[in-house]
């Protein structure tokens, strides 16, 4: 399959020169994403809190109409989506399939999404008569059945003769797929198993325009099925229909096949995108998504009224693995998925620097050490005894690292690292995949970004399979959410991650890595003063679980307290000296600085944590907000203070006029709410000197004064 065409971005040569390296190591890694779109204007349930209702799955099929456009010879499935807890049915799921190499898959007539003129008159039955004939054609038995409201045509695939007996015969008559729940064994088709494909033939409501529909069976292999929709087009074609969904289970898949579903979540669309063999085809393919989502106002990121930037809600994983789960670069490097989680220990940027905004232990990846201490000495021992084998199976990589890469609850699918499905016999097939995804990630903002972020994991896959790594993992103690809540400490640590790739061969480029480290997001203010360079930064807060969360909420969303704020003041020099007697006050208490340096010019850092809001519910209740953080500097050079007033909202609390139309406006919305004068150094009253507690190493936290 030719990569969809969409305009290049420079980054696209970066990324070519990166895969050309990463082949000449023989490494072949296989990468997939979950990208979700948000409306970001519409305050309806469906896209702030909801899976499901109002005109979500409308757009999810418009988003499908305009991005299979890309893929020539493609086949649009309207399939059957998971069922969750408590829901009357399964969720919708409509996709693309298409085979890599190119060659037509579906050469029938198009989806209605695709069609501009209404449909053509058409007859079911003559519908059924045609596949007859085309399946006789093929020499494939093949009988009909009339159904209460449709046709059905049973056939086999090959040259063996319809053998229904009596007791599987009512299966013929079994309901639409898309009428009833999944059962609760599972989906399963029994004709299918025993090598009989029923086709459902009916006709969609005039309110939906009378198209007609094919529901397709379950079919276990490619070849197969692909012979089965070149049955489904011929006929389709001899019986004059202009118009046809194709619906039903979803298709059987190898390495020669794309399949991308769009599939509702929680206030967002989500593409389960096919993973790419490359990353120029990734790029490729995630900048026709993107660009095909922005044409339908539906964005991966949200704009606040006061200028905040986050996700579209929905996270942004990746997953990798290889063509089979055999082949997987998890099984061919077996020392592979160790060294990652060694590595993964020693450098928290890759935990922090991309993740959402939820982090830490209640987030939905924590990471292996932010449970009990006894747990990272069990994994220590975990990944020495693994270490010990030449060549572990992975059924023994799987069991022997599954418990310590989940949450607190055990869920393993709730990890930094997830296993689930490298090699997990309790899953089945699904389980048994050989991958592993990567979950302490954001929705990228563009596909750029989300192609560095891939070139980032890629490298650093092969990085590992061919090179050693086996440092002991490191206890972090209180510096993994004190120090690396600091977004400085945390760049910092990615650019040694770099520097490392760097120096095996796999650096990112230039375009890659200015990707990589981008940090405007976070900017909540610069300015120059007295010589001296000052950012004001958001940075990271792990949010406490509220409460027995096991009981309170239900199995996919969790209750946290988000009312805590961090914030970083940077102070930069062009030479030490620059720095020498620099001084800060926050809300009138003495705060000291952190002298650091970065490789360019000397730092001086604090950290302030504070209470935002107070939560309807949430940790202490008799805490107020503490909006209107005051940071106020002096140097011994000069007579003059910089005060600055950070604001949660409008300084003069006034409304904004509507949401942020782009980004660079949201940025000036943030840098609205820091204000900034100097006054008279005399002026200031002495600095207070607050309790211990309210001092860490990296942080002030104002809620202890």
């Amino acid at each position: 399959m030719k990569p969809p065409h969409a305009d290049p971005d420079p980054i696209l040569d970066d990324l070519t020169d990166l895969d050309a390296r990463i082949s000449a190591l023989g490494a072949d890694i296989w990468i997939g994403a979950e990208p979700t779109f948000t409306d970001r204007y519409s305050e309806s349930a469906e896209w702030l809190q909801l899976a499901l209702g109002g005109e979500k799955e409308g757009r999810a099929a418009q988003l499908l109409r305009d991005f299979s456009i890309s893929f020539p010879g493609c086949a649009l499935l309207r399939t059957i989506g998971r069922q969750y807890p408590g829901e009357p049915g399964a969720r919708w799921s409509l996709g693309v399939l298409a085979r890599r190499d190119g060659v037509a898959l579906w050469q029938g007539p198009p989806d209605p999404l695709l069609v501009s003129e209404p449909c053509a008159p058409h007859g079911i039955e003559h519908f059924s008569l045609c596949l007859l004939e085309h399946c006789a054609a093929r020499g494939w038995a093949a009988e009909t059945r009339v159904g209460a409201t449709d046709w059905r045509v049973v056939t086999r695939c090959d040259e063996h003769p319809i053998g229904i007996d009596e007791s599987s015969a009512a299966l013929c008559f079994r309901p639409s797929l898309h009428s009833a729940p999944i059962p609760a064994e599972g989906l399963r088709d029994e004709l299918a198993e025993s090598g009989h494909f029923l086709l459902l033939l009916a006709t969609l409501p005039d309110a939906e325009g009378g198209w007609p529909v094919v529901e397709l069976p379950a079919v276990a292999d490619v070849a197969s099925y692909a012979a089965l929709l070149e049955v489904v087009a011929e006929a389709a074609k001899a019986a004059g229909i202009n118009g046809l969904v194709l619906r039903g289970h979803p298709p059987p898949l190898d390495a020669g096949m794309h399949w991308t579903s769009l599939t509702p979540d929680p206030a967002v669309i989500e593409a389960n995108l096919a993973p790419a063999t490359d990353l120029q085809s990734f790029y490729r393919v995630n900048a026709a998504l993107f660009s095909a989502a922005e044409s339908l106002g539906l964005y991966p990121y949200r704009l606040y009224y006061n200028g905040g930037e986050a996700d579209s809600g929905g996270g942004g994983q990746l997953t990798l693995g290889g063509p089979t789960a055999q082949s997987s670069p998890f099984f061919v490097a077996p020392r592979l998925l160790t060294r990652l989680v060694r590595y993964l220990n020693r450098h928290p940027a890759l935990s922090y620097w991309f993740a959402p905004d939820s982090i830490g232990s209640g987030s939905q990846a924590p990471r292996a050490d932010e449970g009990p201490q006894e747990r990272r000495v069990e994994l220590e021992v975990a990944l020495e005894q693994l270490e010990r084998l030449d060549s572990p199976e992975p059924g023994l990589l799987w069991a022997s690292l599954a418990p310590f890469l989940a949450d607190s609850a055990g869920n393993s699918h709730r990890s930094e690292i997830n296993i689930e499905k490298l090699w997990n016999p309790y899953l089945g097939a699904r389980g048994m995949a050989g991958l592993v995804e990567f979950r302490a990630l954001r929705m990228a903002p563009d596909a750029a970004t989300l192609s560095a972020e891939a070139a980032l994991l890629r490298a650093l896959i092969a990085r590992l399979m061919h090179f050693p790594y086996d440092k002991p993992l490191v206890d972090w103690g209180k510096q993994l959410h004190n120090r690396f809540a600091l977004p400085w400490y945390l760049e910092q640590d990615l650019r040694a991650v770099l520097a490392d790739l760097e120096a095996h061969g796999l650096g990112l480029g230039a375009s890659i890595t200015a990707r990589l480290v981008d940090d405007a997001r976070r900017e909540l203010g610069h300015l120059e003063w007295e010589g001296l360079q000052l950012r004001v930064m958001g940075a990271l807060e792990f949010w406490p679980l509220i409460g027995d969360v096991t009981t309170q909420q239900p199995s996919d969303s969790r209750l946290v307290d988000a009312s805590t704020a961090r914030i970083e003041l940077r102070v930069v020099a062009p030479e030490a000296e620059g720095l020498d007697g620099l001084k800060l006050q926050v809300n009138g208490y003495a705060v000291p600085l952190r002298a650091e340096y970065d490789g360019a010019a000397p730092v001086c850092l604090a950290g302030v944590r504070y209470r935002s809001f107070v939560p309807v519910h949430g940790l202490h209740p008799t805490l107020p907000a503490q909006d209107g953080v005051e940071l106020v500097l002096t140097h011994p050079r000069t007579g003059n203070a910089l005060r600055l007033s950070l604001f949660d909202w409008h300084p003069r609390g006034e409304a904004y006029d509507g949401l942020p139309d782009s980004r660079a406006e949201a940025r000036r919305r943030r840098a609205e709410r820091l204000v900034s004068e100097n006054v008279d150094a005399q002026t200031l009253p002495e600095a207070r000197e607050a309790p211990a507690p309210a001092y860490a190493e990296y942080c002030f936290d104002l809620r202890r004064v």
